[in-house]
């Protein structure tokens, strides 16, 4: 069984009226099934409203689905006891890190889960030395998080959840609010914390170029779960994408568009290397 396993997952949402009144039963993800092996790193992409920012709330037992099953690291969020450490195994980051930063100093916010978790002091600054230099912060340890960029404001966000030693690592949009170098930071420490200390990564995105590295993108259109597989074999799909109102990597469609015109290159091209090699590769 992988660290996070979903069966038919159903979640659903009252519509209310302006009186108060109900008026419909939405739903938000519609018998998903995925199953994530430790280790991974998984993308989620879809359009706004897609259902996979509510599907991402699932993963550390924020929400609880109202049909189906689901098991994270083997437990039941359905039951309440294994609820506190289901989310000890899960960690979330969101996409404003305003909203999880609340130390007046870096090294204090992210001591703060672990002091939190009952850990000695000894310990806690262990974490919160070996946390910053996982997402390469040690240098600001002394600052106000206020005088940091957003780059910087999310990956001490990130460290925050890293001190709590998760399993995994759900990030929800954490590049949304952020500019290119800023995304370019935060996805940077992303993969050398799944590559180096194989923390399971679980991306929440729309922004296509962010998945290029992945283990495997699952697509979501309309609360349904609408194509699986890995980041080559999804964005070889190129019209099939649009259809769900999604947008590939610009070297991906660049390629695609050049293999239409007449161009003899493989389609899911996936970085400029590897389209200035299929291009040299020609006659």
């Amino acid at each position: 069984m992988g660290i996070i396993q979903a069966a038919k997952l159903v979640f659903e949402y009252m519509k209310y009226g302006e009186d108060g009144e109900a008026k419909e039963r939405n739903r938000a993800i519609d018998e998903v099934s995925l199953d994530v092996e430790e280790g991974q790193f998984i993308a989620v992409l879809g359009h706004n409203g897609s259902g996979k920012s509510t599907l991402a709330k699932h993963m550390n037992a924020l929400l609880l689905p109202t049909e189906g099953t689901l098991y994270i690291d083997s437990m039941n969020p359905d039951k309440e006891k294994e609820l506190w450490k289901i989310r000890q195994k899960v960690g979330m980051v969101f996409q404003n890190p305003d909203n999880q930063i609340i130390g007046n100093m870096v090294e204090e916010d992210v001591g703060f889960g672990p002091e939190n978790l009952g850990f000695e002091t000894k310990d806690i600054w262990k974490r919160v030395n070996e946390s910053l230099e996982a997402v390469g912060m040690t240098a600001y340890r002394k600052k106000s998080p206020n005088r940091l960029s957003g780059g910087q404001k999310q990956r001490v966000a990130i460290a925050g959840v890293v001190a709590m030693r998760p399993k995994c690592i759900v990030l929800d949009e954490p590049t949304a609010m952020l500019d290119p170098n800023g995304r370019k930071e935060v996805l940077r420490t992303i993969r050398e914390l799944n590559r180096k200390e194989k923390v399971t990564v679980i991306l929440i995105t729309h922004y296509m170029e962010e998945v290029v590295f992945a283990d495997c993108v699952y697509v979501m259109d309309n609360g349904h779960l609408v194509m699986q597989g890995a980041p080559r074999e999804i964005f070889s799909q190129v019209d099939k994408l649009k259809e769900y109102r999604l947008d590939v990597p610009q070297v991906t469609l660049l390629a695609h568009e050049l293999k239409q015109s007449g161009v003899e290159i493989p389609e899911g091209i996936l970085t400029i290397e590897e389209l200035v090699g299929a291009l040299c590769q020609l006659n």
